[in-house]
């Protein structure tokens, strides 16, 4: 099975801690890397987690608070003098590329590559991006400003030829492909053998949802249900439960509502009020209502 994973690069809210950075996290599959947010200092943390800068295809903004986006213009200067060529496509709502595009011209007007801006609908749930291995879909979040998490859904390989059955039926190579695409073989005496003999089935598709800074909604659980693994906003526990709701955050128990009516494989918590120094006492909240909810930490990874 080829990798999908989720690097955490940071797992912080607006308040800057000591333990924790600005929220960024890296998603890898099939060799491809998609950045979601980037807070302050995100470039330090691809460091730390010795991702390689030019494999970072995309960027996706969530929204446009700082502790989301402040890291992207240092980021992209670095690939800059990193000597980077291949485009940096970004998606976000539209009221980034103005100011990208004032950022660059006074901090990095000579990059060699291109900056290919994809404006968002923050609103509705659409497919963003689309290739031959992954599709990436707006999940709509209720936020003080327009916000979106994103949906990572690995597209279906073609199944796995059975090598022992072709050698032994002296199937040409020539036939390999066809019989992925599933067709049966016919031997020189009329017997005709069944695909499902010659193959076995491809491994289930796997998904992520991320979902940033948003108030509980009880309907997201429908747009993310049956993924492998959710990243769910726990700015609060239930304590404060009035301030998440002033703020349009969410609770560690209202994430794992979220996760347990979707059905989710596993949790992960994250965007941390700076208030907690020690974030069990949100581990705990969550896992009494969802058990596989687990705490995010910078340079964490989560393979799927």
């Amino acid at each position: 099975m080829t990798p999908f994973s989720v690097y955490i690069l940071g797992c912080g809210s607006a308040m800057p801690t000591m333990h924790h950075n600005p929220t960024s996290q890296v998603v890898s599959l099939r060799n491809k890397q998609f950045m979601v947010d980037c807070g302050e200092g995100t470039q330090l943390q691809l460091r730390k987690a010795r991702i390689h800068f030019m494999k970072i295809e995309a960027v996706f903004i969530s929204h446009l608070h700082g502790d989301h986006c402040l890291g992207l213009i240092g980021m992209m200067s670095t690939f800059g003098m990193l000597g980077r060529t291949a485009p940096l496509h970004i998606y976000a709502h539209e009221d980034l590329e103005p100011l990208l595009k004032m950022e660059r011209q006074l901090f990095c007007d000579k990059l060699e590559y291109d900056v290919v801006f994809h404006p968002i609908d923050t609103e509705r749930e659409t497919v963003v991006y689309d290739d031959k291995s992954v599709s990436i879909s707006t999940l709509p979040l209720d936020h003080r400003i327009p916000c979106c998490g994103f949906l990572f859904r690995e597209k279906s390989t073609l199944p796995h030829i059975r090598r022992d059955m072709i050698d032994y039926l002296e199937i040409p190579v020539s036939q390999i492909n066809n019989i992925k695409l599933g067709a049966d073989w016919t031997c020189p005496d009329g017997t005709v053998v069944p695909n499902s003999d010659l193959v076995v089935p491809a491994e289930k598709p796997r998904s992520y949802a991320y979902c940033s800074d948003t108030r509980y909604l009880p309907e997201l659980a429908q747009r993310v249900r049956g993924v492998d693994l959710l990243y769910h906003e726990s700015t609060y526990d239930t304590n404060e439960q009035r301030k998440a709701e002033k703020y349009y955050h969410s609770t560690a128990a209202q994430a794992a509502l979220v996760a347990r009516d979707a059905a989710v494989g596993r949790l992960l918590l994250g965007h941390y009020s700076s208030r907690y120094d020690d974030e069990s006492v949100l581990l705990d909240e969550a896992r009494n209502i969802f058990p596989e909810a687990y705490l995010t930490h910078e340079n964490d990874i989560f393979n799927l």
